[in-house]
């Protein structure tokens, strides 16, 4: 499902008289269905940087990035579009939404794109968001009103909301207290059970254990390591 190939990638910074800072260097990685691997590495090894790019938001200097068959690294935008509406979700530890869109609606907004019925998808939304414990009274109101620890369980419900063949999880139970780590865990579990190919950033090394099959070590990718 996801199958990155000989990947590289550098930054120009130009403010600095277009230095050039290599940060990635002949990447592979393979991610059948149903698999989670979790990316490991120092603090700057290119964790990130590689999860920007199979996303789509970093562009690659050379190499493929296969995501359910598109090559993420030469495709056009609106492919790429496409893809995240579909195909590839991404939990990233920073909710952001449009202001005033009450939050069942966020949480709904991948299902609603894809064609599910507006109640069914708004159904959905408020089981995700009971599960995860968002107050029921909450629901009617924009999360850019919320506290961190909210925001980031309406992010978690909205990138579970629709079932992605692939999905990228950027550290997704930080800060999390025991009751909702657990809801998470949960949810990635049930992801994998029905074939979700995933990769993601866990900090968390008792949840990575239990809910991943695989670690990778980015600093294998890095220039330095070549």
């Amino acid at each position: 499902m996801i199958e990155i190939s000989d990947l590289s990638k550098s930054f120009t910074l130009h403010n600095q008289g277009g230095t050039v800072i290599p940060v990635m260097r002949g990447a592979n990685l393979s991610v059948v269905a149903g698999e989670c691997v979790a990316l490991v590495g120092a603090s700057g090894a290119g964790k990130s940087t590689l999860m920007r790019m199979i996303w789509g938001n970093y562009l690659a200097q050379s190499g493929r990035i296969l995501v359910g068959g598109v090559d993420v690294a030469t495709a056009e935008p609106r492919e790429i579009l496409q893809l995240r509406r579909h195909t590839l979700g991404y939990v990233s530890q920073f909710l952001r939404v449009v202001p005033r869109v009450p939050t069942v609606e966020v949480v709904a907004e991948p299902l609603l794109n894809v064609g599910t019925p507006r109640e069914a998808a708004l159904d959905h939304a408020r089981g995700l968001l009971g599960r995860l414990n968002i107050p029921q009274r909450l629901w009617g109101l924009s999360p850019t009103t919320f506290s961190g620890g909210e925001q980031q369980r309406v992010n978690i419900a909205r990138g579970f909301a629709h079932d992605y063949p692939a999905l990228l999880l950027d550290e997704p139970t930080a800060s999390l207290d025991v009751k909702n780590r657990e809801v998470v865990l949960a949810l990635i579990e049930e992801a994998k059970a029905r074939g979700a190919a995933i990769v993601g950033i866990f900090h968390d090394e008792a949840a990575r254990n239990r809910v991943c099959d695989r670690v990778v070590d980015v600093t294998a990718f890095t220039p330095q390591a070549a």
